[in-house]
């Protein structure tokens, strides 16, 4: 089993930043691929970045050149540094796991947190 927290939401106004961490627990040694996705209230959840255990990484357009996905694995942390924010950037973030490579669909995460609420402001 593995356990995930995430942390470093807020609010923050347009053009700021902030740096999300996820930090695994139990068998972290065994995670492949870590993501982070974020829902708006009446929206649809959507795919922010992935990281593998390789270093491979994949954005979601809407996030590409502001986002920056990254994870120390001695910390077992996987983090997400968001730059240029914008009051559509507002959501809850939740960060995902799974065990194997390869993943394309939420559904296929193995282990999810309990989020973290990033609001910004205009």
């Amino acid at each position: 089993q593995v356990q995930l927290v995430e942390s470093g939401g807020g609010l923050v106004q347009a053009g700021g930043s902030l740096r999300l961490s996820c930090r695994a627990s139990g068998s972290a040694g065994s995670i492949k691929t870590v993501a982070w996705y974020r829902q708006a209230p009446g929206k649809r959840r959507e795919f922010v970045a992935r990281v593998t255990s390789g270093g491979n990484t994949n954005y979601g357009d809407s996030v590409k050149d502001r986002f920056t996905i990254s994870r120390d694995n001695a910390k077992n942390t996987v983090y997400l540094q968001m730059n240029s924010l914008k009051p559509e950037d507002t959501a809850g973030y939740y960060c995902a796991a799974s065990t194997r490579f390869g993943i394309r669909e939420a559904l296929e995460y193995d282990y999810w947190g309990q989020g973290t609420q990033v609001t910004v402001s205009s």
